[in-house]
């Protein structure tokens, strides 16, 4: 097995050899064999590895795809797998739930109404927050942005929801994974509010369906490669 310098693996991907270095450090690539001099000796497997962990980034996320391969490289193939079944879950949660919003436009343009709700419902921002898999403090960046209005309670100052800003807080999320901006965010929500057009929000489920669209082809591409790595490991 041929021995390749930290240059020759940051040139094939265009990126810094601190930064292939750095990702051994952090456990993305296996450890390196040093020189006498403690230069870094890489080989054809750390190559794989690189590949590998670029190709997950792009399907799954920086985070994601470091705990993919720290796992890998520690022996602990399931718990990588684990991983990549989270992901799959989550895709196929998103396009679940778009659906069901898609739905609920039809319902909006025909009706000029977005949805029944509940207007006696009402949740606080730790109910709101565990219902949505989300924590206080994105609730209240999103009011922030004018994605919530939550009315406070008149006895003791909280915050109170509806199952309108149940409705909307959902929205808001299912489009954060899609990486749209908050302001962005808050001219869908209001036009729902409004009742008015939809065009905005209509634009935006279908930015978001064409990206998971995108992303579950890279989960496919990243499955072949992480298969093929998963080989040369000998996991």
């Amino acid at each position: 097995m041929r021995n390749l310098r930290p240059s020759d693996l940051a040139q094939e991907h265009g990126i810094s050899t601190q930064a292939v270095r750095n990702y051994e450090q952090d456990g993305c690539l296996p450890p390196a064999d040093r020189t006498p001099a403690g230069y870094r000796v890489y080989t054809e497997l750390h190559a794989a590895a690189l590949r590998t962990y670029l190709t997950l980034i792009s399907a799954f996320g920086h985070a994601t795809a470091s705990r993919i391969m720290r796992a890998l490289h520690d022996d602990r193939l399931d718990t990588a797998l684990t991983e990549i079944d989270r992901a799959h879950a989550r895709l196929l949660e998103d396009r679940e739930t778009l659906a069901s919003v898609r739905r609920a436009v039809d319902h909006l343009t025909s009706e000029s109404s977005f949805s029944t709700v509940d207007s006696e419902a009402a949740y606080t921002i730790g109910e709101l927050a565990g219902h949505l898999r989300l924590t206080p403090a994105t609730l209240r960046a999103w009011e922030a942005a004018g994605i919530l209005l939550p009315v406070r309670d008149s006895a003791t100052g909280y915050r109170m929801y509806t199952s309108t800003d149940r409705r909307d807080a959902h929205l808001a999320a299912i489009l954060r994974r899609g990486f749209y901006r908050l302001e962005h965010i808050a001219v869908v929500i209001a036009q729902i509010r409004g009742a008015g057009s939809t065009e905005g929000l209509i634009a935006a489920l279908s930015g978001w369906e064409g990206k998971l669209t995108e992303q579950g082809l890279a989960m496919l591409d990243a499955g072949a490669v992480f298969h093929g790595y998963v080989g040369e490991l000998g996991v």
